[in-house]
């Protein structure tokens, strides 16, 4: 969902009540919940966020926008990011030079390029991250960590 203020990432799964806040001025991120989303927010599904980068007009969200299934490990599901969205946390580019508008351009259709070549997988349940040899060497409290935490 996106408002004027933030952005609010929704998990889908079920009984998650949970929403990601991203401040689109101070970039603090939060944890808030669906009732806090304004119904005035613009919403569209996305697959997951890659991250955030900083160019010269600010910064900005990347976010996959579509996903193929292209296997599986041990039962868990791996993901191919197929495409992307740039978004921008400035409601405006106002403040910029002709100069650096032209500059933070060309950024961000370096930054489409690298997005458009094959290789960004990813898996909401299996550690993509680490060897099957590294993770059978493990402690116990590491194969308890989110994925995150990890």
């Amino acid at each position: 969902h996106t408002t004027p203020e933030k952005f609010y990432v929704e998990a889908c799964d079920d009984g998650a009540d949970d929403v990601l806040a991203i401040d689109r001025v101070s970039t603090e991120v939060t944890l808030t919940v669906k009732k806090d989303v304004p119904p005035s927010a613009v919403t569209r599904p996305i697959c997951g966020i890659l991250g955030t980068i900083r160019l010269v007009a600010g910064t900005y969200l990347i976010v996959v926008t579509r996903k193929k299934k292209v296997g599986e490990i041990f039962s868990h599901v791996v993901w191919k990011a197929t495409d992307f969205d740039i978004l921008s946390y400035k409601k405006t580019m106002l403040h910029l030079t002709d100069i650096q508008l032209q500059d933070n351009k060309v950024f961000l259709s370096m930054l489409n390029h690298v997005l458009s070549v094959d290789g960004f997988y990813f898996s909401t349940t299996y550690d993509l991250t680490h060897t099957l040899q590294r993770l059978a060497n493990t402690s116990p409290e590491f194969q308890e960590m989110s994925l995150l935490e990890r």
